[in-house]
């Protein structure tokens, strides 16, 4: 064997449970009347306390627990008798037995599944006859302990030595342990039966309790699984295994609740850990995460760490911590990360919408602004080049633009405003929009009849930024016509010029994204766009070829 084989051989701990093992079979061996019996056993219990799965190996046991281990050892060696050391060599069985299924490697499982049948042999073929006085398998019980168990214990220390990773962390079924323990006690008893009722002897009583229960095993396994039509045992043993010490669905409800309730995840958190803490086995708990950290109830020396992407939970349980609890836990805080993530989402969701809609209200009152500002400068244009025909028109528009100026600082003060902007008949509005633009060269038509309301703000924003897309059109291309056309019927409006097409390229995104041009045609028919389609407009290119540039904005 080299150095590093060595090495790992020792670190494994397997030369504990050798050593256990060939303390427990010197003490047999000799009988349990010799003196140097107890000696030998009190040798096992000490290599059994370094090798025990029950705790790990770094913890430190208070003077309570020693003395009470100490004690019960003593009184043990003071009254050894068959039936204790039956009811140890049982025990020693199933703390074995669950340890062979946490691991996965091949050779550490048949490590542990040899240790199994030497001690299940040295049971079912030493002790139990020694209680039962049984004289049939004197010979039997020579062979065993001279030849056969001996030989049993080399080929244990010959397998191979494998690392397996689970052997550093000390796990235990205590299923699988009470199961196991109870199937020995079973195999003792059933013997034990068919000796008595059926006159048998023990080998042959030994091999029928076998054989029983093998043959239950067997209908158990194939009822285990469903099959044609039957649901099988494991749904129901799992739904059993998943309320063990956890009221689960009282606390999916209560969970679920809360996160109907809180709006915020900070507050969510804390009563969501709040419900958690009433878990019995639960004595405290301590989270941290990018909302905050707190913590509830006391902390113990039995902690479980569990995370749920940035939410660190720390659950301080009142006693060791078994791994079927510690699946529950980790169910319990998966469902628990799910509801707080999704809290989470839901405000930066809740933030974004609050985001977009500051940046499309600045937006809208930004073109707002420019309008304005583009009308005062044609009416200055006005006053400058032709003062005699500037007079009534200032006289006119000037209350206008206070009016605009007014709205526009009441909706600078209070940008939900715009979105709650009352309705106005729709011939109303076409008036005023006809005083806002009557210095321009733009014509006019009202069709249709009625009077129904539409939304004044939104139908402001989509006329003034396609009057002034067509008015600076109008600067490069001269006699350019401009049509307004209202139908008063259906609240359509129609901005038509008789200037050159829109390029293609621009057509295809036009009113869908934001485009860079020097006459417009980009962020403020977007906005205008967006803006009609929230309030159940449709704005959109109707026409377009050389000639007739067609505008239309009417409710879907």
């Amino acid at each position: 064997m080299s150095t590093l084989t060595a090495v790992r051989w020792v670190r494994s701990g397997r030369w504990l449970a050798l050593l256990m093992l060939l303390l427990l079979h010197l003490s047999l061996w000799l009988g349990i009347h010799h003196p140097w019996v107890r000696p030998l056993l009190l040798a096992h219990l000490g290599v059994f306390l370094a090798w025990q799965p029950l705790w790990r190996s770094e913890t430190k046991l208070s003077w309570g627990n020693a003395a009470f281990i100490l004690g019960v050892s003593f009184a043990a060696l003071v009254w050894l008798n068959w039936w204790l050391v039956a009811f140890w060599i049982i025990s020693l069985f199933a703390l074995v037995g669950g340890r062979v299924f946490s691991f996965h490697t091949r050779w550490q499982r048949l490590y542990y599944l040899l240790m199994m049948a030497y001690l299940q042999a040295v049971l079912v073929l030493l002790v139990v006859p020694e209680l039962f006085n049984l004289p049939a398998v004197e010979e039997l019980k020579t062979n065993l302990m001279n030849f056969g168990l001996p030989l049993l214990l080399l080929v244990i220390a010959a397998v191979p030595v494998e690392r397996d990773d689970r052997e550093t962390v000390q796990v235990v079924d205590f299923v699988y342990v009470l199961l196991l323990f109870t199937l020995l006690i079973l195999l003792i008893l059933g013997s034990l039966a068919f000796m008595t009722l059926g006159h048998v002897g023990y080998v042959e009583a030994l091999l029928r309790t076998l054989s029983v229960l093998a043959v239950a095993l067997f209908v158990l396994g194939g009822l285990w699984n469903p099959h044609m039509g039957f649901s099988g045992l494991q749904a129901g043993f799992s739904r059993y295994v998943l309320s063990i010490g956890t009221p689960l669905e009282e606390w999916l409800k209560r969970i679920a609740a809360a996160a109907r309730q809180e709006q915020s995840p900070a507050d969510f958190l804390a009563r969501a850990t709040q419900h958690l803490a009433e878990m019995p086995w639960i004595a405290g708990i301590a989270w941290v995460s990018e909302e905050g950290f707190g913590s509830l109830g006391e902390s113990s020396l039995h902690r479980v760490e569990l995370a749920d992407g940035d939410l660190v939970l720390t659950l301080f349980a009142r006693q060791a911590v078994s791994p079927t609890v510690l699946l529950h836990a980790r169910l319990l805080v998966n469902v628990l990360g799910h509801f707080y993530q999704g809290k989470r989402h839901e405000q930066a969701l809740k933030e974004m919408a609050r985001q977009q809609a500051i940046y499309e209200t600045g937006a809208r009152l930004t073109h707002d602004l420019k309008n304005m500002l583009q009308s005062l400068f044609a009416l200055t244009a006005i006053a400058r080049h032709e003062p005699a025909r500037a007079q009534p028109i200032l006289r006119v528009q000037l209350p206008v633009l206070a009016e605009r100026i007014e709205t526009l600082l009441a909706k600078l003060q209070s940008p939900h405003s715009v979105a709650e902007e009352a309705d106005m008949p729709c011939t109303l509005w076409w008036e005023r929009l006809r005083l806002r633009h009557q210095h321009r060269d733009i014509e006019w038509e009202l069709s249709g009849s009625g009077d129904g309301l539409v939304p004044s703000a939104m139908f402001d924003c989509v006329a003034d930024n396609l009057i002034e897309n067509a008015c600076n059109k109008r600067l490069r291309e001269a006699d350019l016509r401009i049509l307004l056309k209202l139908d008063a019927s259906t609240g359509s409006l129609n901005v038509t010029d008789s200037g050159s097409a829109i390029p293609l390229p621009l057509v295809q995104h036009l009113l869908h994204k934001v485009l860079a041009s020097e006459d417009g045609l980009g962020v403020g028919l977007y906005q205008a766009g967006r803006w009609a389609q929230q309030l159940g407009y449709r704005l959109y290119l109707a026409e377009n070829h050389a000639g007739c540039v067609r505008f239309e904005l009417l409710r879907e």
